[in-house]
């Protein structure tokens, strides 16, 4: 589903206008070390499965949720890989609506049988190494949640607080 009821009817009140979403991100790492992404069938970069979260749903069913529409997989969440935001999460959409995410990332494993992408938000799925990920049209969230996922940091990530007071 591109866009939830919910958001078709903010954007109905706000048009194009900046939107602070809150949203999910699946990483998926297969026995080779290699991670899951899907090509964005709209936008062309490589992406991992997630989305927004809707309203009233917990983060890690919707992790699970848009993973499902999204590639066809059935996950279990296993941890947390940490939660971005930020200038590099600002999306402007084709149609010029403009969104400012704040993404749980989550990692997951294959519990069910893939039927292959389900909701035409991706075109191709593929499981990648780091290298290739270096060298892939990775959108920029995407590229900042894969290299926490490949990292072996035992914390989740979150950015440093750089905000001070003049006090």
């Amino acid at each position: 589903m591109p866009i939830s009821e919910y958001l078709k009817s903010l954007r109905e009140k706000v048009g194009h206008d900046l939107v602070v979403l809150p949203a999910v991100s699946v990483s998926i790492v297969d026995t080779d070390g290699r991670l899951l992404l899907g090509k964005d069938a709209e936008m062309g970069f490589w992406t991992l499965p997630g989305g927004a979260i809707d309203p009233k749903e917990y983060p890690a069913d919707a992790a699970v949720r848009e993973c499902f529409e999204e590639t066809g997989l059935l996950v279990e969440i296993r941890g947390l890989i940490g939660v971005f935001g930020g200038p590099e999460f600002v999306v402007r959409y084709p149609n010029e609506d403009v969104g400012a995410y704040i993404t749980i990332a989550f990692r997951a494993d294959v519990t069910g049988e893939s039927r292959g992408p389900g909701d035409g938000e991706m075109s191709e799925l593929g499981y990648f190494s780091p290298a290739q990920c270096e060298s892939m049209p990775l959108s920029t969230p995407t590229k900042l949640i894969a290299k926490a996922t490949f990292s072996s940091a035992k914390r989740p990530y979150f950015q440093p607080a750089s905000w001070k007071t003049d006090c």
